[in-house]
């Protein structure tokens, strides 16, 4: 694998200086998160680091490399180009940066729209991505309290969030996010634990 420091500099010549600071906050909230429930705080740094490589690249260049990678892109992908820098950059990063490390891999292949049975790492990514510092939105105060409070709250109401925006833009809506929402909410009803009823985004 390429030391983190290659990696780091790297990405800062091939992102535009937003990407780039963006990509430094999802860290800082990744390692945080990662002090706070126990998760190996170096494997949440470098899920962090790599978590856009994929997302600068041009739209038809990022739907060549997925197809030249043998990525499978479902229908709602291909339409909503903007979900296929997840799955591509867990192969960029693995195939550009010998990062074989699967928790590290998955964390980022699934950072965009969840999946059933996240893992702590996964859902640690998923959220850094959303309420780093550089994160602006009406409600996100309220989901950097949560995220440290009760991450699968924290992510359901990211979820709800997020489902709201797209259908509010008149966006394809991908299922497995409406399934990761379902499944941490019907884990959290399963354990007796209360789930708040109203997110606003």
């Amino acid at each position: 694998m390429k030391t983190k420091a290659f990696i780091l500099d790297d990405l800062k010549k091939s992102m535009t200086p937003e990407r780039f600071a963006h990509t430094l906050g999802v860290m800082e909230t990744a390692v945080a998160l990662a002090k706070r429930y126990g998760v190996d705080e170096e494997k949440a740094e470098l899920a962090a680091m790599v978590h856009d490589c994929a997302k600068d690249l041009p739209e038809a260049e990022q739907l060549n490399l997925a197809r030249e990678f043998g990525i499978l892109l479902d229908e709602i992908s291909v339409v909503e180009t903007a979900l296929v820098h997840a799955p591509l950059g867990a192969a960029l990063a693995r195939i550009k940066y010998g990062i074989e490390d699967q928790d590290v891999l998955r964390a980022v292949r699934v950072h965009t729209i969840g999946d059933t049975d996240m893992t702590t790492l996964d859902k640690i990514i998923f959220l850094a991505d959303y309420i780093e510092p550089g994160r602006n939105f009406p409600g996100v105060d309220r989901l950097r309290k949560a995220a440290f409070e009760d991450l699968d709250q924290a992510l359901i109401l990211a979820c709800n969030s997020t489902i709201k925006h797209v259908i509010d833009e008149g966006g394809l809506l991908h299922p497995r996010m409406v399934e990761a929402r379902n499944y941490l909410l019907l884990g959290k009803l399963k354990r007796g634990e209360k789930c708040e009823k109203k997110s606003k985004r």
